[in-house]
C-alpha cells in the first residue's frame, strides 16, 4: 500500500493541489467549537478563531458538561467576543450531540467544526469554503498540523500526519472516496449533514461515521491541504493508546456498520476504502501472529530471524515518509527538519497498531448501540 500511496500523493499534488481557488468568500459562515473540560486550552483557541482573514462568520461553543472550570470561562469569553455564542450542558452526552445542537444554533448553510485545542490558520476558511460551490460536495476536510514537539511520540506523529495521514487523504481523493474527515478541522454542507441523517451519536469516531454517511448518500467528501488547522498531540505512551484505541475502535464499528455496500453498486469507490481497511485488520493480526510465531521459535527452537524482509519494508516506509514531508513542508518550513524521527515510526507503531486492533475488535463487536458515545479529557501535550 505504501508505493500506492506514494504515486497517489504526487498525482494528487501535481493534479489538484495547485488548482486556483474561487476568491468568492461572501458566504457567512458558522464555526462550531465543542468543549469538554477544556480550561486550558479554550481561551487561547477562541482568541486565535476570532481573527481569521474572513469577514461573515460566528463562532458557537458548546461546553458538554465539562467539570473544570469551562463553563465559567466560555461565559467571561461571551463578553468579551461578539462573534462567540455559547451553549451550556449540563450532562456529557459525547461530541457527536455536542456537534448536533451547535448545528442546531447555527444560522449558515456552511458550518465549520474545529476542536477546542486547535488552531486555525488565519486562511483557512478562504480555501475551505470555496470547494462548496460544488453543489455535490457536503464536507471537506482540512489539514492537520502537529504544534506540540517537545518529546519522541510527538515528533514522530508530526511525521506520521503528514506521510501517513496526509498522504492517504490525497490518495483516496484519487479515487473519489475518503476513509474519514479529520474531526480536528472540516467543514460540512447543512443540508447534506440533514440528507444523512448527521453524526452517528452511539459511535466513539463521529468524525469517521459522518464520512461514510454522506458518500453512502452519494455527496462528495474533499481533502484540502491548504486549509491547515495546528492541534495537540499524546505525549505520553497511556494517552498514545487511548486515543489510537478509540480511533481503532470507531473505525472497525464503522466498517460493521456499513459492510452492506458491496451490494450496492452505486458504491464501487467506497468499497475499495471498505476493502483496504479490512486489508488493514487482516495485515495486524498477521503481523501480530508472524511475530509471535518468530520469537517462539528463535526462543524455544534457537532460530535465527530472517529481517531482510522487515529492512525492505522499512526502508518503503522511509521514501514514503521523505516524499510525503517533502510535500507537506510547504505548509511547514520547518518540517524536514524532523525527517530523523520517522526512522522510529515501524519500530514503535507497526507492533503497537496491530496490537490496537486486536484489543479494538472485541471492543467494537459488542460495542452498545443507542447509547450516547461519551467523551473523557485526552492526553493533549499539556505540561
Amino acid at each position: 500500500m505504501s508505493i500506492t500511496w506514494i504515486i497517489g500523493s504526487i498525482i494528487f499534488h501535481f493534479t489538484i493541489e495547485k488548482k486556483t481557488l474561487s476568491n468568492n468568500l461572501s458566504q457567512f459562515i458558522t464555526i462550531i467549537v465543542p468543549c469538554y473540560n477544556e480550561e486550558n486550552t479554550i481561551e487561547k483557541t477562541i482568541f486565535e478563531l476570532d481573527k481569521l482573514d474572513y469577514e461573515n462568520y460566528e463562532i458557537i461553543a458548546i461546553n458538554d458538561g465539562s467539570k473544570d472550570n469551562t463553563e465559567t470561562i466560555l461565559n467571561n469569553l461571551s463578553k468579551t467576543y461578539k462573534r462567540l455564542r455559547v451553549i451550556q450542558l449540563q450532562k456529557n452526552a459525547g461530541k457527536a450531540n455536542a456537534l448536533y445542537l451547535g448545528l442546531l444554533a447555527s444560522v449558515s448553510e456552511i458550518i465549520v467544526c474545529v476542536d477546542a485545542d486547535a488552531y486555525l490558520d488565519k486562511n483557512a476558511l478562504d480555501y475551505l469554503v470555496p470547494h462548496f460551490e460544488d453543489k455535490m460536495v457536503g464536507a471537506v476536510t482540512g489539514n492537520p498540523r502537529v504544534r506540540n514537539r517537545s518529546n519522541i511520540l510527538s515528533k514522530i506523529q508530526l511525521c506520521e500526519f503528514s506521510s501517513i495521514i496526509g498522504q492517504i487523504k490525497r490518495t483516496q481523493s484519487i479515487l473519489g472516496r475518503i476513509m474519514t474527515v479529520s474531526g480536528v478541522v472540516v467543514a460540512f454542507r447543512k443540508r447534506a449533514l440533514l440528507d444523512c441523517g448527521f453524526w452517528d451519536r452511539d459511535i466513539i469516531t463521529e468524525d469517521i461515521g459522518v464520512t461514510w454517511k454522506l458518500q453512502r448518500n452519494l455527496w462528495n467528501v474533499k481533502f484540502e491541504p491548504r486549509a491547515i488547522c495546528w492541534m495537540l498531540v499524546p505525549e505520553t505512551l497511556k494517552g498514545l493508546w487511548e486515543q489510537r484505541l478509540r480511533w481503532a475502535q470507531g473505525g472497525l464499528e464503522v466498517l460493521i456498520r456499513h459492510w452492506n455496500i458491496i451490494f450496492d453498486f452505486r458504491q464501487k469507490r467506497l468499497i475499495l476504502i471498505l476493502l483496504e481497511q479490512v486489508s488493514s485488520v487482516i495485515w495486524a493480526f498477521s503481523w501480530a501472529i508472524t511475530m509471535i510465531i518468530l520469537i517462539g521459535d528463535f526462543i524455544v527452537l534457537g532460530k535465527g530471524i530472517n529481517f531482510l524482509q522487515a529492512v525492505y519494508l522499512v526502508i518503503i516506509a522511509l521514501i514514503q515518509f521523505f516524499i510525503a514531508m517533502l510535500i507537506d513542508s510547504k505548509y511547514d518550513n520547518k518540517l524536514k527538519n524532523y525527517y530523523i524521527w520517522s526512522l522510529w515510526y515501524p519500530v514503535i507503531y507497526w507492533y503497537m497498531n496491530a496490537i490496537i486492533i486486536i484489543f479494538a475488535l472485541p471492543k467494537a463487536l459488542f460495542s452498545k448501540k443507542g447509547t450516547f458515545a461519551v467523551w473523557e479529557s485526552p492526553d493533549r501535550g499539556l505540561n
